[in-house]
This record gives C-alpha cells, structure tokens and sequence, in this order.
C-alpha cells in the first residue's frame, strides 16, 4: 500500500476495547489489542497516504451468541430479545461510510450500537 501510495486499512473491533465487563477478561482483551494494533499502524504510517480506520460493534445480531453458548438456540436468541440489535448491513454501511471519505479524511474509530443500549453491558429491553 505505501508502494502504491494508496490503501486503507479498516479493523473491526467491538465496545469491549473501550470497556471491560464481568466474565469478559479475554475477550475485552482482545478487543483493546485491536485498538491498539489500530492506533499503532495509524502512527506508524503517519505521513504515508494510508488511512486506518477502526469500527467498534455493540450488539449486532450474528451467529456470535449462538458460538458463545455453544449452539444454545433458546439461550441465544434471549441475547436479543426486547430490543433491536446491529445488524451486519448496519456493521458493513459504517465500512464504506470509512471507506468512501475524501483521501484527506480519516475516520479513526467510530462505535456503533444499537439505540437501545448504552454501554456493553446495559440495555433497555422491551417486555
């Protein structure tokens, strides 16, 4: 991409690299490293004409909660109840909303989530 002298780099993250939960210690983890792998690459590239970009997921409505509670259908979908998640198109219209900016113009981080929540681990759910 330097070669080329044009790129852009966008990493997807999750709220976990901005704040840490109960039982989320590796994940959490995880997350701030790709925070962090993001703000050292836009610093090492400083005064290349390469963008990088991170985008950080709320809650969003993917096979993630069936993965974490290993195959747990029923307990899965409680996840989501009473409140309207992310969905993947809404993850991937912040992808070129990134991706679409000026060469001038560089979205460091944006965190998205759904109205109904409001920090990782609180949500207004609907009866």
């Amino acid at each position: 991409m330097v070669k080329r002298g044009r790129g852009h780099i966008i990493n997807l993250g999750s709220i976990a690299g901005y704040e840490v939960y109960p039982g989320g210690n590796v994940y959490c983890a995880t997350k701030f490293a790709v925070r962090a792998i993001s703000k050292g690459m836009r610093i090492d590239l400083n005064g290349t004409p390469i963008r990088v970009s991170e985008i950080a997921p709320g809650m969003v409505e993917t096979e993630f909660s069936l993965v974490r509670f290993r195959g747990d259908k029923e307990r899965a979908g409680k996840v989501y109840q009473g409140l309207t998640p992310l969905s993947p198109d809404d993850i991937a219209d912040a992808v070129v909303y990134c991706a679409t900016r000026p060469p001038h113009v560089n979205i460091e981080a944006m965190i998205v989530t759904p109205t109904a929540q409001a920090a990782a681990t609180i949500f207004h759910r609907k009866p």
